[in-house]
Protein backbone atom coordinates (compact mmCIF):
# COMPACT_ATOMS: atom_id res chain seq x y z
CA UNK A 1 0.00 0.00 0.00
CA UNK A 2 2.88 2.37 0.68
CA UNK A 3 3.84 2.26 -3.03
CA UNK A 4 0.33 3.08 -4.28
CA UNK A 5 -0.47 6.57 -5.52
CA UNK A 6 -4.06 7.89 -5.39
CA UNK A 7 -5.57 8.77 -8.77
CA UNK A 8 -5.61 12.50 -8.01
CA UNK A 9 -1.89 12.62 -7.31
CA UNK A 10 -1.12 10.31 -10.23
CA UNK A 11 -3.17 12.65 -12.46
CA UNK A 12 -0.97 15.59 -11.46
CA UNK A 13 2.18 13.49 -11.87
CA UNK A 14 1.24 12.21 -15.33
CA UNK A 15 -0.46 15.40 -16.58
CA UNK A 16 -3.48 13.29 -17.52
CA UNK A 17 -6.89 14.28 -16.19
CA UNK A 18 -8.80 11.90 -13.93
CA UNK A 19 -11.38 11.58 -16.70
CA UNK A 20 -8.63 10.62 -19.17
CA UNK A 21 -7.17 8.06 -16.76
CA UNK A 22 -10.57 6.43 -16.35
CA UNK A 23 -11.02 6.41 -20.15
CA UNK A 24 -7.61 4.81 -20.72
CA UNK A 25 -8.48 2.16 -18.13
CA UNK A 26 -11.72 1.38 -20.01
CA UNK A 27 -9.75 1.15 -23.26
CA UNK A 28 -7.23 -1.29 -21.80
CA UNK A 29 -4.33 1.16 -22.05
CA UNK A 30 -3.56 2.00 -18.43
CA UNK A 31 -5.29 0.02 -15.70
CA UNK A 32 -4.86 1.10 -12.07
CA UNK A 33 -2.62 -1.11 -9.96
CA UNK A 34 -5.36 -1.49 -7.35
CA UNK A 35 -9.00 -0.48 -6.94
CA UNK A 36 -10.44 -0.21 -3.45
CA UNK A 37 -13.36 -2.68 -3.49
CA UNK A 38 -15.34 -0.59 -0.98
CA UNK A 39 -14.92 2.91 -2.38
CA UNK A 40 -13.98 2.12 -5.99
CA UNK A 41 -11.08 4.54 -5.63
CA UNK A 42 -8.18 3.89 -8.00
CA UNK A 43 -4.49 3.71 -7.16
CA UNK A 44 -1.43 3.58 -9.41
CA UNK A 45 2.23 2.70 -9.09
CA UNK A 46 4.98 5.22 -9.68
CA UNK A 47 6.40 2.85 -12.32
CA UNK A 48 3.24 3.39 -14.39
CA UNK A 49 4.16 7.04 -14.95
CA UNK A 50 6.37 6.15 -17.93
CA UNK A 51 3.51 4.34 -19.67
CA UNK A 52 1.19 7.25 -18.88
CA UNK A 53 3.67 9.68 -20.44
CA UNK A 54 3.96 7.52 -23.56
CA UNK A 55 0.17 7.53 -23.91
CA UNK A 56 0.00 11.29 -23.36
CA UNK A 57 2.63 11.99 -26.03
CA UNK A 58 1.10 9.59 -28.55
CA UNK A 59 -2.32 11.18 -28.09
CA UNK A 60 -0.73 14.61 -28.49
CA UNK A 61 0.40 13.56 -31.98
CA UNK A 62 -3.09 12.19 -32.74
CA UNK A 63 -2.35 8.47 -32.73
CA UNK A 64 -5.68 6.60 -32.38
CA UNK A 65 -6.31 4.82 -29.10
CA UNK A 66 -6.46 1.39 -30.77
CA UNK A 67 -3.07 1.89 -32.38
CA UNK A 68 -1.57 3.04 -29.09
CA UNK A 69 -2.88 -0.14 -27.48
CA UNK A 70 -1.24 -2.26 -30.17
CA UNK A 71 2.02 -0.34 -30.01
CA UNK A 72 2.33 -0.60 -26.23
CA UNK A 73 1.54 -4.32 -26.38
CA UNK A 74 4.52 -4.97 -28.68
CA UNK A 75 7.82 -6.14 -27.25
CA UNK A 76 9.62 -6.08 -30.60
CA UNK A 77 11.53 -2.78 -31.02
CA UNK A 78 11.56 -3.21 -34.79
CA UNK A 79 7.79 -3.58 -34.94
CA UNK A 80 7.34 -0.59 -32.63
CA UNK A 81 9.61 1.43 -34.91
CA UNK A 82 7.53 0.47 -37.95
CA UNK A 83 4.32 1.52 -36.21
CA UNK A 84 5.82 4.88 -35.28
CA UNK A 85 7.16 5.38 -38.82
CA UNK A 86 3.74 4.64 -40.30
CA UNK A 87 2.14 7.21 -38.02
CA UNK A 88 4.87 9.72 -38.83
CA UNK A 89 4.05 9.35 -42.55
CA UNK A 90 0.36 9.92 -41.82
CA UNK A 91 1.23 13.11 -39.95
CA UNK A 92 3.37 14.30 -42.86
CA UNK A 93 0.55 13.59 -45.31
CA UNK A 94 -1.91 15.45 -43.07
CA UNK A 95 0.44 18.43 -42.82
CA UNK A 96 0.83 18.52 -46.60
CA UNK A 97 -2.95 18.41 -46.97
CA UNK A 98 -3.42 21.25 -44.48
CA UNK A 99 -0.80 23.37 -46.25
CA UNK A 100 -2.51 22.75 -49.58
CA UNK A 101 -5.88 23.76 -48.11
CA UNK A 102 -4.35 26.96 -46.75
CA UNK A 103 -3.06 27.79 -50.24
CA UNK A 104 -6.54 27.11 -51.59
CA UNK A 105 -8.01 29.44 -48.95
CA UNK A 106 -5.57 32.18 -49.95
CA UNK A 107 -6.63 31.86 -53.60
CA UNK A 108 -10.29 31.81 -52.57
CA UNK A 109 -9.90 35.05 -50.63
CA UNK A 110 -7.74 36.74 -53.28
CA UNK A 111 -10.27 35.99 -56.02
CA UNK A 112 -13.38 36.89 -54.07
CA UNK A 113 -14.61 33.33 -53.76
CA UNK A 114 -14.04 32.27 -57.37
CA UNK A 115 -11.07 29.94 -57.56
CA UNK A 116 -11.82 28.86 -61.11
CA UNK A 117 -14.49 29.69 -63.70
CA UNK A 118 -17.44 27.30 -63.85
CA UNK A 119 -19.86 26.91 -66.73
CA UNK A 120 -23.24 25.63 -65.61
CA UNK A 121 -25.39 23.73 -68.11
CA UNK A 122 -28.71 21.92 -67.87
CA UNK A 123 -28.80 18.49 -69.47
CA UNK A 124 -30.82 15.29 -69.39
CA UNK A 125 -29.15 12.28 -67.77
CA UNK A 126 -30.46 8.70 -68.07
CA UNK A 127 -31.49 6.35 -65.29
CA UNK A 128 -28.47 4.43 -64.06
CA UNK A 129 -28.33 1.06 -62.32
CA UNK A 130 -25.82 1.12 -59.47
CA UNK A 131 -24.38 -1.00 -56.73
CA UNK A 132 -24.67 1.28 -53.73
CA UNK A 133 -24.06 1.57 -50.01
CA UNK A 134 -25.28 4.38 -47.76
CA UNK A 135 -23.18 5.44 -44.79
CA UNK A 136 -23.94 7.85 -41.95
CA UNK A 137 -21.01 10.19 -41.45
CA UNK A 138 -19.84 13.37 -39.78
CA UNK A 139 -17.36 15.87 -41.14
CA UNK A 140 -14.65 14.11 -39.14
CA UNK A 141 -15.52 10.62 -40.38
CA UNK A 142 -16.73 11.19 -43.94
CA UNK A 143 -13.39 10.59 -45.67
CA UNK A 144 -12.96 7.21 -43.98
CA UNK A 145 -16.64 6.34 -44.58
CA UNK A 146 -16.30 7.04 -48.30
CA UNK A 147 -13.04 5.12 -48.62
CA UNK A 148 -14.39 2.11 -46.77
CA UNK A 149 -17.70 2.36 -48.62
CA UNK A 150 -16.08 2.27 -52.04
CA UNK A 151 -14.03 -0.71 -50.90
CA UNK A 152 -17.19 -2.54 -49.83
CA UNK A 153 -19.01 -1.75 -53.08
CA UNK A 154 -16.07 -2.81 -55.26
CA UNK A 155 -15.78 -6.01 -53.25
CA UNK A 156 -19.48 -6.82 -53.68
CA UNK A 157 -19.29 -6.21 -57.44
CA UNK A 158 -16.28 -8.50 -57.70
CA UNK A 159 -17.97 -11.20 -55.61
CA UNK A 160 -20.92 -11.10 -58.00
CA UNK A 161 -18.61 -11.64 -60.98
CA UNK A 162 -19.74 -8.31 -62.38
CA UNK A 163 -17.86 -5.14 -63.31
CA UNK A 164 -18.28 -1.34 -63.17
CA UNK A 165 -20.27 0.12 -66.05
CA UNK A 166 -19.44 3.80 -65.56
CA UNK A 167 -17.64 6.30 -63.36
CA UNK A 168 -18.25 6.07 -59.60
CA UNK A 169 -20.17 8.80 -57.83
CA UNK A 170 -21.51 9.95 -54.48
CA UNK A 171 -24.99 11.17 -53.60
CA UNK A 172 -25.11 13.53 -50.63
CA UNK A 173 -28.55 12.96 -49.14
CA UNK A 174 -27.91 15.45 -46.33
CA UNK A 175 -25.76 18.47 -45.63
CA UNK A 176 -22.77 17.29 -43.59
CA UNK A 177 -20.91 19.93 -41.60
CA UNK A 178 -19.19 20.38 -38.24
CA UNK A 179 -22.50 20.27 -36.37
CA UNK A 180 -24.52 17.83 -38.46
CA UNK A 181 -24.17 14.19 -39.47
CA UNK A 182 -25.78 12.95 -42.66
CA UNK A 183 -26.12 10.15 -45.18
CA UNK A 184 -23.78 9.77 -48.13
CA UNK A 185 -24.46 7.09 -50.75
CA UNK A 186 -21.51 5.46 -52.51
CA UNK A 187 -22.52 4.38 -56.03
CA UNK A 188 -20.83 2.46 -58.85
CA UNK A 189 -22.78 1.85 -62.08
CA UNK A 190 -23.17 -1.82 -62.97
CA UNK A 191 -24.90 -3.83 -65.74
CA UNK A 192 -28.66 -4.07 -65.21
CA UNK A 193 -28.46 -7.87 -64.83
CA UNK A 194 -26.10 -7.67 -61.83
CA UNK A 195 -27.16 -9.72 -58.81
CA UNK A 196 -25.12 -9.02 -55.69
CA UNK A 197 -24.59 -11.41 -52.77
CA UNK A 198 -26.57 -10.76 -49.60
CA UNK A 199 -25.07 -7.94 -47.60
CA UNK A 200 -25.17 -4.20 -47.03
CA UNK A 201 -24.42 -3.35 -50.68
CA UNK A 202 -27.54 -3.34 -52.87
CA UNK A 203 -28.54 -2.71 -56.45
CA UNK A 204 -30.92 0.12 -57.29
CA UNK A 205 -31.75 2.50 -60.11
CA UNK A 206 -30.81 6.14 -59.65
CA UNK A 207 -33.44 8.09 -61.60
CA UNK A 208 -32.42 10.30 -64.49
CA UNK A 209 -33.88 13.59 -65.62
CA UNK A 210 -32.71 17.18 -65.95
CA UNK A 211 -29.67 18.24 -63.92
CA UNK A 212 -27.79 21.49 -63.51
CA UNK A 213 -24.18 20.47 -64.04
CA UNK A 214 -20.66 21.81 -63.95
CA UNK A 215 -17.20 20.23 -63.94
CA UNK A 216 -14.64 20.93 -61.24
CA UNK A 217 -10.99 20.54 -62.13
CA UNK A 218 -8.64 20.04 -59.19
CA UNK A 219 -8.51 18.35 -55.76
CA UNK A 220 -11.76 16.98 -54.41
CA UNK A 221 -11.45 19.09 -51.25
CA UNK A 222 -11.63 22.30 -53.32
CA UNK A 223 -15.03 21.63 -54.90
CA UNK A 224 -17.03 23.96 -52.61
CA UNK A 225 -17.02 26.94 -55.06
CA UNK A 226 -18.62 24.67 -57.67
CA UNK A 227 -21.50 24.05 -55.25
CA UNK A 228 -21.83 27.79 -54.72
CA UNK A 229 -21.91 28.39 -58.47
CA UNK A 230 -24.49 25.70 -59.30
CA UNK A 231 -26.85 26.47 -56.42
CA UNK A 232 -26.62 30.19 -57.24
CA UNK A 233 -27.33 29.47 -60.93
CA UNK A 234 -30.40 27.39 -60.01
CA UNK A 235 -31.83 30.18 -57.88
CA UNK A 236 -31.02 32.95 -60.36
CA UNK A 237 -32.64 31.06 -63.22
CA UNK A 238 -35.85 30.23 -61.41
CA UNK A 239 -35.25 26.48 -61.29
CA UNK A 240 -36.00 24.26 -58.30
CA UNK A 241 -33.84 21.38 -57.02
CA UNK A 242 -35.57 18.01 -57.28
CA UNK A 243 -33.06 15.76 -55.55
CA UNK A 244 -29.76 15.55 -53.68
CA UNK A 245 -26.50 16.55 -55.41
CA UNK A 246 -24.17 14.02 -57.00
CA UNK A 247 -20.39 14.12 -57.41
CA UNK A 248 -19.25 12.01 -60.37
CA UNK A 249 -15.56 11.16 -60.52
CA UNK A 250 -14.53 11.29 -64.16
CA UNK A 251 -10.93 10.15 -63.86
CA UNK A 252 -8.80 7.96 -61.62
CA UNK A 253 -6.93 9.64 -58.73
CA UNK A 254 -4.31 6.89 -59.06
CA UNK A 255 -3.57 7.94 -62.65
CA UNK A 256 -3.53 11.74 -62.50
CA UNK A 257 -2.25 14.44 -60.18
CA UNK A 258 -4.68 16.16 -57.78
CA UNK A 259 -4.70 19.26 -60.02
CA UNK A 260 -5.87 17.12 -62.97
CA UNK A 261 -8.80 15.47 -61.19
CA UNK A 262 -12.17 16.02 -62.90
CA UNK A 263 -15.39 15.90 -60.88
CA UNK A 264 -18.81 16.56 -62.40
CA UNK A 265 -21.26 18.12 -59.96
CA UNK A 266 -24.92 17.44 -60.76
CA UNK A 267 -27.97 18.93 -59.05
CA UNK A 268 -31.25 17.34 -60.20
CA UNK A 269 -33.73 20.10 -61.07
CA UNK A 270 -37.38 20.23 -62.00
CA UNK A 271 -38.13 20.34 -65.68
CA UNK A 272 -39.28 23.52 -67.38
CA UNK A 273 -43.08 23.70 -67.55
Amino acid sequence: MDDLIPIGRFSRMSRLSIKALRFYDEQGLLAPAWVDPRSGYRYYLRAQAARAEAIRVLRTVDMPVGEIRDLLADDDPELIGRRLSAHRERLRARLAEQERMLRFLERLIDRGGNVMPYEVVVKEVPDVVVASLTRRASLATIAAAIQQGFGAVVGAIGAAGSHPAGPPFLIYHDVIDEATEGDVEICIPVPAVTVLPDGPVGVRTVPGGPVASTVHRGPYQEIAPAYHMVTGWIEENGRKPSGPPREIYLNDPQSVTPDELLTELQFPVEGVR
